[in-house]
């Protein structure tokens, strides 16, 4: 077999979207969660690449850039993210509500690696959230408690525009998240990571097309789009076997 054959067989074999690597740096001084991302720490922390279509980069490319930070330390896991958007709008205010039925950001993780007892929190502009847990995927008849609560979290949001306005243009929105560790220890062996250890971790972002109407947004049914930071191949997150892996350093 001649060295281009062998080249394209290896490529034919390869995953189409292997899942994306980040390394989370310890915060080298404490954290102020304002959604603003002022703090030094932050400089430290590289961006994730930018988020692509869930389905994968060769989908339709996102009409908004998005992209994610972590930092950790002793006390909790932080996660930030800048979202560009020209209509920054949000209607849900009650904690655990759907909040995907707005425009969101999710986090998913899995301390263990092994796809089941992951964690998963959303977020609106609103700065309101969802929790939740789950034993395993729903495809494999996994059901959510939407009982599983954070006990100390702290999120904030900032805008860089005019919330539920459309008479103008925005830029987008930023976002802060502090997850004390020991929120996962009641249904995880992982609680806080040591250096070098590595958990799966997926981020996502639902985005839905609106019209302008009345003098506010609306929604258009069924116009929702779905970015990632690691691809998962298909229009669902619960994969966890093709999130990302985050690996903690100091």
């Amino acid at each position: 077999m001649t060295f281009l054959a062998t080249c394209l067989l290896l490529l034919q074999a390869a995953p189409a979207d292997t899942p994306k690597h980040y390394d989370a740096h310890r915060a080298t001084a404490p954290i102020t969660i304002d959604g603003k991302l002022d703090d030094p720490s932050w400089d430290k922390a590289p961006w994730t690449d930018l988020f692509v279509d869930i389905e994968g980069p060769t989908h339709t490319k996102p009409r908004f850039k998005t992209r994610a930070k972590i930092l950790w330390d002793d006390q909790n896991l932080y996660i930030a993210a800048d979202l560009e958007e020209p209509h920054i709008w949000g209607t849900l205010t009650q904690h655990d509500a759907v909040i995907f039925r707005d425009n969101d950001f999710e986090v998913f993780l899995n301390p263990t690696g092994d796809t089941l007892n992951y964690f998963e929190f959303e977020m609106n502009a609103l700065n309101t959230g969802w929790d939740l847990f789950l034993p395993k995927p729903y495809r494999q008849q996994g059901k959510p408690d939407n009982g599983w609560e954070i006990p100390g979290l702290k999120t904030a949001v900032h805008i860089d525009g005019t919330l539920n306005n459309p008479a103008d243009t925005d830029k987008g929105w930023q976002l802060e998240i502090a997850m004390p560790w020991t929120a996962f220890t009641e249904r995880s062996t992982k609680g806080r990571p040591e250096p070098g250890e590595q958990w799966r971790v997926n981020f996502s972002r639902v985005e839905w097309r609106v019209n302008t109407a009345r003098g506010k947004y609306e929604k258009l049914p069924g116009k929702e789009d779905n970015w990632v930071w690691s691809p998962q191949g298909v229009v669902d997150m619960h994969r966890p076997e093709t999130w990302g892996f985050v690996r903690f350093v100091k």
